[in-house]
């Protein structure tokens, strides 16, 4: 698959779009992927869609399975990080003596925001500065305490792209019996990731970034022997074991991690996205992986030593696929509108503007940008 192929199998129109780490570009498949497999059964009056719309969801669990080297049946759809977590920490239960919940200061907003509500579930919410240095595993040894019930662990950092040694600190998770959650939303699609080598208890994700998978697509995975363990208060129909059961006096919660799902689903989001994530499983993510770095390094190594700052860190195997740059002040202005100016889709956020590079950035557009960046 040649790399002008690659782009025929996306979306893409005459801007240079490095928001991927906001929302990656949809498949050109797409469309017909879900007129055939959503609209057509609903279409039909043959039958209930139910049955064929269930087939688009294990397909969803399968390309999951595929991308992280894991089973079908560990997955659980989400609607989104933030709820899954909600369920997650809503089947933990605090014990005396051990009721802290861990997170950083680096972590996407939302994830704290869920965190700090737990208190009302007996939860003591504590965070690690964003002072400290994430990659550093004593910085992690550190705060895991005796009194730590659960972790959050981000992958990668939203605001600086650090990749974070998530099976290190599972490890010393496992050694002191704190469950780990890893937050996998900046890194699946874009970093090779083999939930096998992690062994974390739960873990949450997106299909809206780099999987380009749109948006109310997330999934929970969690093996059968942590989900048989708990038991989520958050439940519906498809939380139970035979959801075409039918009788309102008997619940069983399902044998799997599916006990986290919930009631009726939104099926359309997760058709969109297993489609896209078939999509990056035959580029393979090791090839995006590789592509990503020759084009981020090409930037890095262009930019000016003194004018702009990389908020990122500077090795590649150490940060996801974004580059975080805090341009010169004296430049800033002048910079963002020549980028506009240029076409160019990027964000900024307190720490710099945010460049992401997927599969369908070319090394053309790189050198355009570095153009802007260096201006005198």
């Amino acid at each position: 698959m040649t790399n002008d192929d690659i782009q025929s199998r996306f979306c893409l129109n005459d801007d240079i779009y490095l928001l991927n780490h906001s929302v990656g570009k949809m498949p050109t498949s797409t469309r017909a992927f879900v007129e055939q497999n959503y609209f057509a059964p609903w279409e039909s009056s043959a039958s209930d869609p139910w049955q064929q719309w269930l087939t688009v969801i294990e397909g969803f669990q399968q390309a999951l399975a595929s991308l992280f080297n894991a089973k079908p049946s560990e997955f659980c759809p989400q609607t989104n990080i933030s709820s899954g977590l909600v369920k997650v920490l809503g089947a933990l239960t605090p014990t005396s003596g051990k009721t802290v919940l861990l997170y950083s200061e680096n972590d996407f907003p939302s994830t704290g925001f869920v965190i700090q509500q737990a208190e009302k579930l007996g939860f003591s919410p504590k965070t690690i500065s964003k002072e400290c240095d994430p990659q550093d595993i004593n910085v992690w040894q550190e705060h895991l305490t005796d009194e730590v019930a659960a972790v959050l662990i981000a992958h990668v950092h939203y605001n600086t792209s650090r990749l974070i040694p998530v099976a290190e600190i599972c490890s010393l998770c496992r050694k002191k019996e704190i469950f780990s959650i890893v937050d996998i939303a900046q890194s699946a699609g874009i970093v090779p990731i083999d939930f096998s080598q992690w062994e974390a208890d739960a873990i949450l994700g997106s299909c809206v970034k780099w999987l380009c998978g749109g948006s109310g697509a997330g999934y929970l995975w969690m093996r059968d022997k942590v989900a048989l363990t708990l038991s989520p208060k958050d439940v519906g129909w498809f939380s139970h074991q035979s959801p075409f059961e039918f009788d309102i006096n008997h619940f069983q919660y399902h044998q799997s991690v599916l006990r986290f799902w919930g009631g009726t689903p939104s099926v359309a989001p997760f058709c969109i996205a297993s489609n896209s994530i078939s999509e990056i499983n035959n580029i393979g993510v090791d090839r995006i992986r590789q592509h990503n770095r020759l084009l981020t390094q090409h930037l890095v190594d262009q930019l000016p030593d003194s004018s702009h700052q990389l908020n990122s860190p500077s090795s590649p195997e150490r940060r996801g696929g974004t580059l975080v740059i805090q341009l010169s002040a004296q430049k800033e202005k002048t910079i963002c509108e020549a980028l506009t100016l240029n076409r160019f889709q990027f964000d900024a956020r307190a720490l710099g503007i945010r460049i992401s590079p997927h599969i369908y950035n070319t090394v053309d557009q790189v050198n355009q940008l570095s153009t802007i960046l260096t201006c005198k």
